[in-house]
């Protein structure tokens, strides 16, 4: 096969292995966040990042949940980096935000952190931080889950088929993930531009 027949075929094994209970308590979860009145602070680097950043776009406009980004703001993230250090930059961005018990604390990494490997130890300390103050927290993560699987209420591990392709299928379907969040029906808010068009056409 080639290598891109042996990609699909790899993600069509990962999607038969992902545990859609998981999924489910993750999205009860959402939605008691938002009947509380809670907060999601999405959390990432690199890759992780940029889905929290789509995250809450998504949660924001199509779930009607106030949704945050610890990375958005360049400009702070910076500034923490530079002044307090890369480890403490997210945990002191959520003391800012007055994270509570009623919100919600959701990561998007590959491997989930680790102190002692020093792998996302900013992601680490803030989850440190969102466990003592009551907060829920949730993730999407690769591997063995990493830190975050530990301690999270729920968490979906996307399932190793190839060792050599962990990080591309764990991020590519961190993104499959959040849109089936975003999007299902004890959470979805507003119809979506384009499937709104096609019931207007219909």
């Amino acid at each position: 096969m080639t290598y891109t027949q042996e990609y699909i075929q790899e993600a069509i094994e990962i999607l038969n292995q992902v545990d859609a209970d998981v999924v489910e308590r993750v999205a009860a979860y959402v939605t008691d966040v938002r009947r509380q009145n809670g907060r999601i602070f999405f959390l990432g680097v690199g890759g992780g990042a940029g889905h929290a950043s789509h995250a809450t776009c998504d949660f924001r406009k199509i779930a009607g949940i106030e949704s945050y980004c610890a990375s958005d703001n360049i400009s702070e993230l910076t500034a923490r980096v530079n002044d307090e250090g890369w480890e403490t930059v997210y945990v002191n961005w959520l003391r800012t935000s007055r994270l509570c018990d009623r919100d919600m604390v959701f990561v998007f990494s590959v491997g989930g952190g680790n102190l002692e490997l020093n792998i996302s130890s900013n992601i680490v300390r803030a989850l440190q931080y969102a466990k003592d103050v009551g907060s829920r927290i949730c993730g999407v993560v690769g591997r063995d889950g990493g830190y975050t699987a530990k301690i999270a209420d729920t968490c979906i591990i996307i399932p190793v088929v190839n060792p050599a392709t962990i990080t591309p299928h764990t991020e590519g379907f961190q993104s499959v993930i959040c849109h089936l969040i975003a999007s299902h029906p004890s959470i979805k808010a507003t119809d979506t531009k384009w499937e709104s068009i096609a019931t207007l056409t219909t």
